[in-house]
């Protein structure tokens, strides 16, 4: 597994930070299949020698771009104010609200990266299912600690809300997102 460097380590992981930036907009822009290596080499500004002494593959970069994606998802969940299981869960999926009205929306990264990576046992698959995996237990924790009568169930219907509402945004208006998330939770958050 790739370890995401900070900034302001030595200067060769300035190019792999640069790498990395590199590809996360490119990737995320224009889908990562449909961007080469030589593109992100010559955007980051780099040789390709320090390309591969930080990635050995175009894999080896994608499964560090999702890995850091995930991990810049469970930090923004760990830093939403300390509140009841209910207004957590609410605040949680109001992240996908911010998310999609912000400007630039062009769908979930990790429903982007799987519609690429369709084989279940490439390591860029299984980090999203990684991802998916906690995504859908820290919602079912919070529904436990909310009383719900079958929290993983409805934690599953919370995560197929997610991904409906990620890519509606993108193919519909962002805007209408918010009502939905709203009125989604009301409908399905109660109590029994």
């Amino acid at each position: 597994m790739n370890k995401t460097v900070s900034p302001n380590e030595s200067g060769a992981s300035t190019a792999r930070r640069r790498l990395l930036d590199t590809a996360t907009r490119l990737f995320y822009a224009e889908g990562i299949r449909a961007v080469g290596i030589d593109r992100i080499i010559a955007e980051a500004g780099v040789a390709k020698a320090t390309f591969y002494n930080h990635f050995p593959s175009k894999d080896d970069l994608v499964l560090t771009y999702i890995e850091e994606q995930d991990r810049l998802g469970r930090d923004a969940v760990s830093a939403l104010p300390e509140q009841s299981p209910r207004a957590m869960i609410a605040a949680i999926m109001g992240r996908i609200s911010e998310a999609v009205v912000a400007g630039g929306w062009r769908g979930c990264p990790f429903l982007n990266a799987a519609a690429e990576y369709p084989d279940p046992t490439s390591p860029v698959r299984q980090a999203i299912d990684a991802r998916r995996a906690w995504y859908h237990d820290s919602l079912r924790k919070l529904l436990a600690a909310d009383g719900d009568a079958v929290p993983s169930v409805t934690a599953s219907l919370l995560v197929a809300l997610s991904d409906g509402l990620l890519e509606t945004a993108y193919l519909d208006d962002p805007k209408g997102v918010p009502a939905l998330v709203a009125e989604a939770l009301e409908r399905l958050l109660v109590r029994r």
